[in-house]
């Protein structure tokens, strides 16, 4: 994809995701599963949830509220690293979702396709979200967490993403 809407939304999406997995550099999966700072989350587990987010509302992009909500979400699972999952494991299935979006917003119709939003108390009823609004929520989710991974990050060692 050479320019365009879709390229300028994929590009930040990108660099935003390129922020989070830099946070993550040189860890150890001791170290992304640590808890540093007062919250529940850990390196490991903001780039579990960032994964799962991505894959959920492309899902609805797609598909609508039914798609996105066949799988149960563990709410408090999805912020931590279960036992088992290692930090290489975490990336490597985040860089497949990446892939899939990339390839499913590059080839999507039309990103004005409007599907009802999932009957949530966060939600107001009977509103819808386009393909273009899912896409700007996934940006700014993965930027919002990879705020919260740069502290997180500087909590643990002193490394930082940026400065």
């Amino acid at each position: 994809m050479s320019g365009g809407e879709r390229a300028d939304l994929l590009q930040t999406l990108d660099k935003h995701r390129g922020f989070l997995r830099y946070t993550v550099r040189d860890l150890d999966d001791e170290q992304a599963a640590r808890r540093t700072t007062a919250s529940e989350l850990c390196l490991g587990g903001l780039i579990k949830h960032v994964m799962g987010v991505e894959e959920r509302w492309m899902r609805f992009a797609v598909g609508g509220a039914e798609a996105m909500q066949r799988a149960a979400i563990d709410w408090e699972g999805q912020f931590r690293m279960a036992d088992g999952e290692t930090l290489a494991g975490l990336l490597a299935a985040y860089e497949r979702v990446a892939h899939e979006t990339d390839e499913l917003v590059s080839t999507l119709p039309d990103l004005d396709l409007v599907h009802p939003l999932p009957e949530a108390p966060w939600f107001e009823p009977g509103a819808g979200w386009s393909v273009r609004r899912v896409l700007l929520h996934i940006i700014a989710e993965t930027a919002q967490h990879a705020g919260h991974a740069d502290i997180i990050r500087e909590s643990l060692d002193g490394a930082k993403t940026m400065g």
